[in-house]
């Protein structure tokens, strides 16, 4: 909390003292003048987005398919480390994610962190910025993919080669991520969450009333293996952090979002309820699961409440599912949109042009997307893999370097801006942390998957959701 007070009394005096420099708070009409998307009546209007609707669009970005490998994650770690890390990695991450909203409402022509890289690194910056958000988007859409076709299997008893349920998978979410304004998003957006809350929910209080997890031997003693505290060697245990992380990592996904506000001043109601509410499910739901399960949680996590739960829940969950991922498509394909039709009257008029890059846009990542999810069919992995590589520096390395770039003065202040200056390059070192020893153990991992035969042959249509 000191820190959003020393950043708030800084935006105060820049405004009275600084009118011209970047940190300076622009009026509300020279940030209209600057808005990517502008307010009109004629083309199309994509200024339609209230804050609660932005907070549910938002929900729905971090409460999605990681719930499902978070469990996980927390029987490697123990109780303690798993609720630990859910709780500082949500307190962090809701911090970046209000750092990244205040520097856009400064710079109100910055659509996507890759435009405000740009304000670090010139060109080359948004350009590679741009293509890192991209690789990160596509990751994630493939471990959606991956558990969508699981979906499918679980429901069907593996009624067809998974390669098919993944590409039917692949078309329903580039299908959702092709609908254009997030305000169109916003009623879909409702009904995923809470057909997938629902689904989470009816799973937790199905593991609890079972005699022993399903995963578990059905016969005979056996042991639950709940810690409170566990001691993981260095790869698994930066695996399942990197997978803890990427929870509530989602924050470089809100800012498209901010473009597409009716007032994005009201950006931090959004973010901080999204937080606040995203760390309660999360830290509820996997403890719960955790107790009841152990060591026996299978990836992904619905398959711990035996066959016929297992249905309920990826039935129930389905919708959210495609809804979820299809937002993440949906932010990648604007950034293409954007980047191509910026300043022409082809972003928010009706043309051949408009269309073909907008549909071709979404049709490219949903094949790349498909291409990957084939390649490493595992989510944990896929998620690992988003997290440490892209994620951590979206939401951790960037967000601090931002911050410092427009309160940079406070490298000269007095003892305590000194001390929050600092605070942000220690964020920094964390965000370089995670990225390097994440990389590298989510890559043992995954090098060691393909040498057990966890991971078989790419386009395998073997059964991924062990009916």
């Amino acid at each position: 909390m000191g820190l959003l007070k020393h950043e708030a009394a800084v935006n105060e005096d820049s405004i009275e003292t600084q009118p011209a420099s970047p940190s300076s708070t622009p009026t509300d009409e020279k940030r209209e003048a600057y808005e990517v998307f502008k307010l009109t009546d004629d083309g199309v209007d994509f200024r339609t987005v209230s804050w609660q609707r932005a907070t549910i669009i938002f929900l729905k970005i971090q409460f999605a398919m990681s719930i499902l490998s978070v469990p996980g994650s927390m029987a490697v770690l123990g109780a303690v480390g798993g609720a630990l890390s859910i709780v500082g990695w949500d307190v962090l991450n809701t911090y970046t994610a209000l750092i990244l909203g205040d520097f856009r409402n400064r710079h109100p022509e910055c659509h996507t962190l890759a435009d405000m890289c740009a304000e670090l690194w010139g060109r080359a910056g948004r350009e590679l910025v741009g293509a890192q958000l991209l690789i990160g988007q596509i990751l994630i859409t493939a471990g959606g993919i991956v558990s969508v076709s699981t979906a499918f299997n679980a429901l069907s008893d593996h009624g067809a080669c998974t390669v098919v349920f993944s590409f039917v998978a692949a078309a329903l979410i580039t299908i959702f991520s092709s609908i254009r304004t997030f305000s169109r998003l916003g009623w879909l957006t409702w009904i995923g969450f809470s057909t997938f809350f629902i689904a989470v929910f009816v799973f937790v209080v199905a593991v609890t009333q079972q005699k022993r997890p399903a995963a578990a031997p059905q016969t005979g003693d056996f042991e639950l293996g709940w810690t409170a505290i566990a001691y993981p060697g260095f790869v698994a245990g930066i695996t399942a952090t990197a997978n803890l992380f990427i929870f509530s990592s989602g924050s470089s996904m809100y800012l498209p979002v901010i473009s597409e506000m009716r007032r994005p001043q009201d950006y931090r109601k959004a973010a901080i309820l999204t937080g606040f509410l995203i760390c309660a499910m999360y830290l509820s739901f996997s403890l719960v699961i955790y107790r009841w399960c152990g060591i026996w949680i299978a990836t992904p996590a619905f398959g711990s409440a035996g066959t016929l739960f297992k249905k309920i829940s990826y039935g129930l969950a389905l919708p959210g599912l495609v809804i979820g991922v299809g937002i993440y498509q949906h932010v990648a394909a604007k950034l293409l949109f954007v980047r191509l039709l910026r300043d022409t009257r082809h972003l928010q008029e009706n043309t051949i042009v408009h269309w073909s890059t907008w549909l071709g846009a979404n049709l490219l990542l949903g094949a790349l997307s498909f291409i990957i999810a084939e390649a490493v069919p595992i989510l944990n992995y896929l998620l690992g893999l988003a997290g440490a590589l892209c994620f951590a520096p979206f939401s951790l390395i960037f967000p601090a370097l931002l911050w410092m770039h427009d309160f940079r003065n406070y490298r000269a202040g007095s003892s305590a801006q000194k001390a929050v200056y600092g605070a942000h390059a220690l964020v920094v070192l964390l965000g370089l942390f995670m990225v390097v020893g994440g990389t590298y153990g989510v890559a043992v991992s995954i090098k060691e998957a393909y040498a057990s035969g966890m991971i078989g042959k790419a386009f395998d249509c073997a059964d991924n959701s062990g009916s």
